[in-house]
């Protein structure tokens, strides 16, 4: 279960003009619902809070950890360009960069059920993710935008809060007791984002570019390129990869050894901007090292297009490409053709599933 909360917003309402700030306050939602679905299931808004599921297994940890700070980047980043647009000068405007995002991670039971024609869920552990909403994170940690993590979503996906540079917080409740949870700062996050160096192949740049449409999200997209699991079921000259995640996730630093029969490719991920595009480094014997960047670019509901560009290559390398080029563009057609075929059926179900939510 995820939580993700407009934090401030009270005080903001009372501070500014009602009308305006509803239309603020849809904006925002609006933003924040559209990065958290449908890589998750909304169940339902809840003023100035979105509450989202996902079923066990549905999705990887890294997409999960991705779709989270994704979504509160977005959020920043459509704070910016609110105030940065607006020359309105009421309390509604002024205030808006008072406002931020939390998110609160929980795993557990629960049971699905329908009243009045609506999906609700019930259970202890749907109360303590509510619970946890009401926390003292600012207070005691002195962070506005963050994530918490319950020490049962922790356990449940895996993940290593040391590695991933998480702080282990206790909250105490009269009703349910005392959880542990860990804190994942996103506001520290955003700053490093917005530092950090862009590594694009752009089209000038590239030796060539291959473009490819498929009939899924791009979050969908994505994952099939690049979690280890999902590759290996379209990437049919491939027996293993072995994955390297030293910051404790899938990101910039990264290194994959894929196997290929006798053969094997080492890829490091050097810039990575979940379900907009990733730039890896590839060493691959006998061509030596390339940089390609892959580009996922929404142009239609539920209709993703894939730009693949590698970075021009230079003498013996360029030479041994001219020979290579005919196997290398066959062998990309068929596994391209292989994934669109998944993305195709996980298309539909995707679809099904946002019709029903």
């Amino acid at each position: 279960m995820v939580i993700a909360d407009v934090s401030g917003y009270t005080r903001y309402l009372l501070d500014t003009e009602l009308e305006h700030s509803q239309d603020v306050l849809a904006d925002l939602m609006e933003t924040v619902v559209a990065q958290l679905r449908p890589t998750l299931r909304i169940n339902r808004l809840e003023g100035d809070a979105a509450f989202a599921y996902t079923l066990q297994s549905e999705v990887e940890p890294s997409m999960l950890l991705d779709t989270i700070e994704q979504t509160y980047f977005a959020f920043k980043a459509r704070l910016r360009d609110i105030t940065q647009a607006t020359t309105c000068e009421c309390n509604a405007c002024r205030l808006i960069p008072s406002l931020d995002l939390k998110f609160v991670s929980h795993s557990g039971r629960f049971v699905r059920h329908q009243v009045a024609g609506s999906e609700e869920l019930t259970g202890t552990d749907v109360v303590i993710a509510h619970r946890l909403l009401k926390n003292t994170v600012r207070e005691q940690l002195g962070v506005n935008g963050y994530s918490l993590f319950t020490a049962a979503c922790v356990s449940e996906l895996g993940l290593d809060p040391v590695i991933l540079g998480m702080v282990e917080h206790r909250e105490s409740y009269d009703d349910v007791g005392e959880i542990v949870a860990y804190v994942q700062d996103l506001d520290a996050a955003w700053q490093h984002a917005q530092e950090r160096r862009r590594v694009f192949v752009v089209p000038a740049d590239a030796q060539f570019e291959f473009v490819a449409e498929f009939h899924a999200t791009a979050d969908v997209v994505w994952e099939f390129t690049t979690s280890p699991q999902k590759r290996l079921l379209w990437l049919t000259d491939l027996t293993r990869i072995d994955e390297k995640n030293p910051s404790g996730r899938r990101g910039a630093g990264t290194t994959n050894h894929c196997v290929h029969g006798r053969g094997a490719i080492t890829e490091e991920i050097l810039d990575w901007h979940p379900f907009q595009y990733f730039t890896q480094r590839m060493d691959i014997p006998m061509m030596g090292s390339w940089t390609q960047t892959y580009e996922f670019r929404p142009v239609g509901p539920n209709v993703t297009e894939l730009r693949v560009r590698v970075q021009r290559l230079e003498g013996f390398q360029r030479f041994l490409f001219g020979l290579m080029r005919r196997t290398i563009f066959k062998d990309l057609n068929a596994n391209v053709g292989r994934l669109a075929e998944l993305l195709t059926v996980e298309g539909a179900e995707q679809e099904s599933t946002s019709a029903m939510d």
